[in-house]
């Protein structure tokens, strides 16, 4: 083997194995910090109205309500099981709405009036600097 060959066939798999680390180095800052927590807004935004929808987070859809001064948040994915329409927040009546076939789900996402039958995914959800997080739960 030429001297040339060898030092390009070293330095070729010194790239190819040191690949893995600098893939895992790149990925690590685009995980949260906190484990499975993701973002889905600021805190700003949900004192606002009481309450923030992200339509496009990474945990998916995703509405939370309360305040960032309660520490009594309440977070689900708005998808109604039934229809797949977008539930509302009512405040007055604390509960989830569907505006197609008018089911509703309690503040825990499960059904109080059909026809939808399976409760709404919920999340465990708080504050976290300035930032509203939720995580599967």
């Amino acid at each position: 083997m030429k001297r040339r060959d060898f030092i390009n066939w070293v330095g070729l798999g010194g790239i190819a194995s040191s690949l893995p680390i600098a893939l895992a180095a790149c990925s690590s800052g685009t995980t949260s910090a906190t484990g499975d927590w993701q973002t889905v807004g600021t805190s700003a935004e949900l004192d606002k109205t009481g309450q923030l929808l992200a339509k496009n987070s990474p945990a998916g859809p995703v509405l939370v309500v309360g305040t960032s001064k309660n520490a009594n948040l309440t977070a689900v994915n708005p998808t109604c099981p039934h229809a797949n329409c977008t539930v509302a927040w009512q405040a007055e009546a604390k509960k989830f709405a569907c505006p197609c076939h008018g089911s509703e789900f309690g503040i825990d996402g499960k059904v109080q009036k059909g026809p939808a039958t399976e409760a709404l995914k919920t999340y465990a959800a708080k504050i976290e600097g300035n930032s509203v997080v939720v995580k599967p739960s």
